[in-house]
């Protein structure tokens, strides 16, 4: 071979072996990569090719599929009782994916996940039409429709767990939507997208989960378990170093209780009934900023938590002193979801120990074998047995003679705090009305709730959380305990 046609051959062979490389890097590299991508038309076209796996609540799907014409997807998501359930469920839409548990559990409700390879080879040989699995969730239905129908025309959230096992049981925001008006790829679909994005309410943003607000006095709930876990007080009826009027520290401002209420010295478990700031401030700068940040992320405070949809971190700051007190009362740069303000009620409940807050059960195959359980699992231990008792006693005086009285069920022992949150430039919005929760039976705690109300509608005196939230939260427990 001449000089020339050597070159020549050299030269094609290092196309061909740059082709070869750059073919197997796309098919084995980036091929999980390019195939996700979202402008990958063919996924979302594949997604609706068949009828999709569903969602299921007490044993009943709260989905469905669709056949559709006139377009490339054969069939789109359809949801029953879409608004109530689209904070559990999320959306799937043909022109603009998924969220949550549809985007989350894709592959088992498409087939496509690896745990479904055998049941797709099956059907391979069988020749059965391929059909995606199922997500079984924790969720109650009748809670579910309590905390909904609760919130009504209110904006705001609610979080239900199961404190024994972190299962979640209710998670409701309002203003809500309905998936099924952009689930297609036609015109109407795109202005329902539009409408939602540009609606100022906010009806897509899971306030259970995505908004954080100040918590209010329902956080004096983790001050007090921060002043007898580090033994500032053992005694939850004897009487508190707790000056009326108690200065700021490093500040000339008092601050101020609400109304004239028997605070000055008050026991600890007087002062959650009375919500008195002044006993609960104190505490946070006697114990100082570190330990209540300490106490605060036993709790779950400063991490996003997966149930498995992320809910973003609450947060407790690290703060010079002044701003510490008022944390410690949940003002100042404090901030919880409602779910993590939940999981306060349930670790108070279940004896001292969080439980991991979850909401898929179990996963199936198409066939209805069960290819996943779930095993609970304890988060953290933010207050010793012994410790968690007196808190139960404090909270449960709250609500037999205190200011969670609109909480109490017949026959059952309920503990709760309310909580008025005040937020804006000095304090210049309406106030959000808390309530956190929970219900005890002869079988220990089946439920533990926390409610918050954006209601701005409402008088500004009017609002309270004992008054706009406590109610909520009691027919989210009945419906629970009645569902036993």
């Amino acid at each position: 071979m001449n000089k020339p046609l050597r070159r020549i051959a050299i030269f094609c062979g290092v196309l061909i072996l740059a082709l070869l490389v750059r073919t197997n890097y796309l098919q084995y590299v980036r091929a999980d990569e390019l195939n996700t991508r979202d402008e990958n038309r063919r996924v979302r076209i594949e997604r609706y090719a068949h009828e999709r796996g569903n969602i299921i609540v007490d044993g009943n799907p709260v989905t469905s599929s669709v056949e559709t014409k006139g377009s490339d997807f054969k069939y789109k998501r359809a949801w029953k009782n879409g608004p109530m359930w689209a904070p559990v469920t999320g959306y799937s839409s043909q022109a603009f994916d998924a969220s949550q548990l549809e985007s989350l559990e894709d592959g088992i409700l498409t087939g496509n996940d690896d745990q479904l390879f055998f049941d797709r080879t099956l059907s391979m040989f069988t020749g059965e039409k391929k059909q995606g699995g199922n997500v079984v969730t924790t969720l109650n239905a009748a809670a579910q429709k309590a905390a909904f129908q609760g919130l009504g025309d209110k904006k705001g959230a609610v979080a239900a767990l199961d404190p024994q096992t972190g299962a979640i049981l209710a998670l409701a925001s309002t203003p809500s939507y309905d998936p099924s008006t952009f689930a297609g790829n036609s015109n109407s679909d795109t202005k329902a997208w539009q409408k939602l994005l540009k609606d100022k309410d906010k009806p897509m943003l899971n306030r259970a989960l995505r908004e954080t607000y100040p918590p209010g006095s329902t956080f004096k709930v983790v001050t007090a378990a921060a002043a007898l876990e580090n033994g500032l007080y053992t005694d939850i009826d004897g009487k508190t170093d707790s000056p009326l009027p108690w200065q700021l520290p490093q500040s000339s401002d008092n601050l101020a209780n609400e109304g004239n209420i028997p605070c000055e010295n008050a026991s600890l478990k007087e002062a959650l009934r009375m919500s008195c700031n002044t006993v609960f401030g104190k505490i946070s700068d006697d114990l100082g900023n570190q330990k209540m940040i300490d106490e605060a992320n036993k709790f779950g405070f400063n991490k996003e938590i997966f149930t498995p949809v992320r809910a973003d971190a609450s947060i407790y700051p690290k703060d010079n002193r002044p701003q510490n007190a008022m944390a410690g009362i949940g003002q100042a740069s404090n901030r919880a979801t409602p779910l993590q303000m939940a999981m306060v009620a349930a670790a108070v409940a279940n004896d001292g120990k969080l439980m991991q807050p979850y909401m898929v059960a179990e996963r199936q195959a198409p066939n209805l074998d069960v290819i996943y359980t779930h095993e609970k699992e304890q988060l953290s231990q933010p207050l010793s047995g012994e410790n968690a008792q007196k808190l139960q006693q404090m909270m449960e005086t709250v609500v037999k003679s205190g200011t969670g009285t609109n909480a109490l069920i017949d026959g059952v022992t309920v503990g709760g705090k309310t909580g008025t949150a005040q937020h804006g430039l000095n304090n210049s919005e309406k106030p959000y009305a808390w309530f956190i929760s929970y219900a005890k039976t002869a079988s220990g705690s089946p439920v533990a709730v926390a409610v918050v109300v954006e209601d701005s509608q409402a008088n500004r005196d009017d609002v309270s959380g004992g008054g706009l939230a406590a109610p909520i939260a009691r027919d989210v427990m009945k419906a629970v305990i009645d569902n036993k």
